[in-house]
């Protein structure tokens, strides 16, 4: 079975870890037909972490997980501490695979929102 782990930052404001939660049950729904499930987790600051994210999928009987991070650009985080955190995960759960796509501030598609957002402002 195949699950989404959602990764975004984390938040000492609840209400904006509350936001990548309610996305991941957004892309849950609308992508039910590739993913099984979508589990949100968080770098730092709030939980769960990606870690417990990963002890998530492994509950609900994830074979596959694949880890989107929620990051718009290639910064440290992106670059070394997700893959770390990904390599331990690896190592604790074998049987697991689990692959890191690529971050969501490098798709193609970000022109356009971003566009679209900015037609919303007036």
């Amino acid at each position: 079975m195949k699950v989404m782990l959602l990764i975004a930052h984390g938040s000492r404001k609840e209400t904006a870890n509350d936001e990548i939660k309610r996305l991941a049950q957004q892309v849950q729904a609308i992508g039910g037909e590739d993913y099984a499930a979508v589990v949100a987790a968080f770098l730092e600051i709030a939980e769960p972490s990606i870690q417990q994210g990963v002890e998530q999928c492994v509950e609900l009987g994830a074979t596959e997980v694949v880890a989107v991070p929620y990051f718009l650009a290639a910064g440290k985080h992106v670059a070394s501490d997700i893959p770390g955190e990904l390599a331990c995960a690896r190592a604790g759960h074998p049987q697991l695979s689990i692959e890191l796509s690529q971050y969501v501030g490098d798709n193609e598609a970000m022109a356009d929102l971003v566009l679209r957002c900015s037609r919303l402002a007036g």
